[in-house]
């Protein structure tokens, strides 16, 4: 006779035999979310139109041509490379609306004047014909075909009906590149409303455009618990989620918004931007006297200054000047918000993607969540990003419904120094 066996779900099972159910202890997820992510709408003249692309920084150079129409080297990409002087990943929108470049036999696959960079060679060869897309004099790709009928879209064009014949080159022309107006800016921020990323950046001088980035750093931080950091151009927000750049640019006077976004996206949790050297591409407008310097640091403005002969960083400030008992002076350091966001964005991951809908709320399931958190919260004290870190600081308790649980929570970051102040006594002689 067989001995009973297998897992239990209760005991009541009616054979002798052994019962075994194999599960995985609990263990934390200690690890924190990733940071490098940064979000900008680029009204650039070729690319994804409408759409939010993302891109590696070590992928840049070999994508540059196919997502950009051009190298990664081109002065139209200095935004791009600005912003990849400290982030990791770019997430990027290009506005639709720009018109396409054609010719006879190619149209541009996107609207804009990067389109007037391509042309189309064509060689006969034997009895059909060698039809090469040529970007900025280099061959992109070429196809043989017989007819035109067999052409397939590429990268950069998508061909036409008309009859093939050889022709040294075929510039597309036409291109043009659109304005951006009020609605790009709106479907830019509904596009990338389901992305992740630690900082959003716009570089416009428009101060409509610039109040609509504002409201939705508000709303997405406040009502959607999406924590993040907007970069902006001289915006006074008076929020911790706004970061404002004071400086202005030689070559382009909102331009340094590009560096500050992948700077506050690539700063990691237990680090701080004061002091960093600006190792950007533009000319940053360092005239100001002391006096300016305090008193934009008091008004919330994240300025470059004059230091050793580099551009570096002030302070690593936002916008949050009015301080209240919920909202204290440690608020306006980014390095403060960037820790109460990890902890925010980490822990709400954990419960999504571990408890939500799979945990029981009673008393086991409780302990299992605050052994989570309180295991998070020790790996941002290893990382020294907090401090005196005392596990009973974290409750976890039942809601007022079945369905709910209460978590409260006490964390002090830490921030970088910033200041010294010292006193020497000098001994008299003996």
């Amino acid at each position: 006779m067989a001995y009973g066996g297998g897992t239990f779900t209760a005991q009541n099972k009616v054979l002798p035999g052994a019962y075994l159910n194999f599960v995985s202890a609990a263990r934390a997820s200690a690890q924190l979310g990733a940071r490098g992510t940064a979000a900008l709408f680029l009204p650039l003249s070729w690319g994804p139109e409408g759409v939010v692309t993302s891109l590696k920084a070590e992928y840049f150079a070999q994508e540059a041509m196919r997502l950009f129409g051009c190298s990664a080297d081109d002065e139209s990409l200095r935004p791009v490379r600005e912003a990849f002087c400290n982030a990791e990943t770019l997430l990027f929108y290009r506005p639709a609306g720009g018109g396409k470049a054609q010719s006879t036999h190619a149209s541009a696959r996107y609207g804009g004047s990067g389109g007037n960079r391509i042309r189309i060679v064509i060689r006969e060869n034997g009895g059909s014909y060698e039809v090469a897309t040529v970007v900025d004099g280099t061959e992109q790709e070429v196809q043989t075909v017989a007819s035109a009928a067999e052409l397939v879209p590429n990268d950069f064009v998508t061909f036409t009906d008309a009859a093939l014949a050889a022709t040294a080159g075929e510039p597309l022309t036409g291109g043009t590149d659109k304005e951006p107006e009020t609605a790009d800016y709106e479907a830019f921020l509904k596009a990338v409303e389901p992305f992740t990323f630690q900082a959003l950046g716009c570089a416009s001088t428009d101060e409509e455009v610039n109040a609509l980035f504002v409201s939705f750093t508000r709303r997405m931080r406040e009502e959607a618990g999406v924590k993040f950091q907007t970069v902006l151009y001289r915006t006074d927000a008076d929020y911790e989620g706004v970061i404002s750049v004071q400086n202005s640019a030689q070559e382009e006077e909102p331009a340094l918004v590009y560096w500050v976004t992948g700077a506050a996206a690539g700063c990691a949790v237990n680090k701080s931007c004061s002091n960093k050297i600006y190792d950007g591409a533009y000319t940053p407008d360092l005239s100001y006297t002391q006096a300016e310097l305090e008193q934009g640091m008091q008004a919330g403005q994240f300025l470059f200054h004059q230091a050793g002969g580099q551009a570096r960083v002030l302070s690593d400030v936002n916008t949050l000047v009015t301080f209240t008992a919920d909202r204290g002076e440690d608020f306006a350091l980014n390095q403060t918000v960037r820790v109460l966001d990890q902890i925010a964005n980490d822990v709400a991951s954990l419960f999504c993607t571990r408890y939500l809908g799979q945990i029981p709320n009673d008393e086991a399931g409780r302990i299992s969540l605050w052994n989570d958190i309180v295991k998070h919260h020790q790996e941002l004290e290893r990382q020294r990003a907090i401090e005196n870190f005392d596990p009973e600081n974290v409750q976890v308790a039942a809601g007022q419904t079945k369905r709910s649980v209460i978590v409260t929570d006490a964390v002090t970051p830490v921030c970088a120094m910033e200041q010294l102040y010292m006193t020497v006594t000098v001994a008299g002689a003996a």
